[in-house]
Formats: structure tokens, sequence, C-alpha cells
């Protein structure tokens, strides 16, 4: 005769409720210590920053949308790529640039293809 052991449908919550109750004091354990450095840091004198943190940088389209915004017509990629590196001293990759934008006037989102490499805004 055998005996088949299966897992009882109680084990099973009770290790459903083990792994929330982790998952729980694990976020709980995180939001503490990080509040415990804020703490450290007031307590040391450690200036906090009262000025936002600035981006480390803009993506190749939010130039590209900062150039066709100051330059308020369409514009050639040729002349994007121009004004990218005058303005913010990146060298952007063209195909890069062409992909990004293209696959941004298919969503329909912030920029126009008036002709062939030209874009424009919305």
């Amino acid at each position: 005769m055998y005996v088949i052991l299966a897992p009882s449908l109680y084990a099973r919550e009770s290790a459903m409720n083990d792994e929330t109750k982790d998952l729980i004091l694990g976020v709980f354990e995180s939001s503490l210590e990080a509040q415990l450095r804020a703490v450290r840091r007031l307590r040391h004198g450690e200036p906090t920053s009262a000025t936002p943190r600035s981006r480390k940088g803009l993506s190749q389209v939010d130039m590209a949308f900062d150039i066709l915004k100051r330059a308020r017509s369409p514009l050639h990629v040729s002349l994007i790529l121009e004004r990218i590196q005058a303005q913010f001293g990146v060298a952007v990759d063209r195909e890069s640039l062409v992909s990004s934008l293209t696959k941004k006037v298919a969503r329909g989102d912030r920029f126009l293809r008036p002709e062939k490499n030209t874009f424009s805004l919305k």
C-alpha cells in the first residue's frame, strides 16, 4: 500500500502568508532605513539640498524637441543635429535620432514629419 502525501491547503496558505509577511516587512525595513539615514543627516548637521537635483541630461528626443520649439518651423535632421551639437555640446547619431523621431511621429507624440527627414512640432 502506498501513501501519497500532499501538502495541505493550510500549508499552502501559510506559505503565501509568509511570502506576503516577508514582502511587507521588507517594505517597512527599507522605509525605516531611509528615515534613519535622514535623521542621522539632520543630527550631524549635513546640509540637505533645498533645490531639486538637476537631471543628468536630456534625451536626444528632448533635445530635438527643444531645438524645434526654438526654431518655430520644420527643420531637416541635419540642421537639428548641428543645433544639438552647438547648443548642448552633444554629438547625436543621425540614424538613432531619425528612428526615435519617426517612432514619435507614428505614435502621434509631439512631432510631425512634413517631408522626408524633416521634422516639426505638432
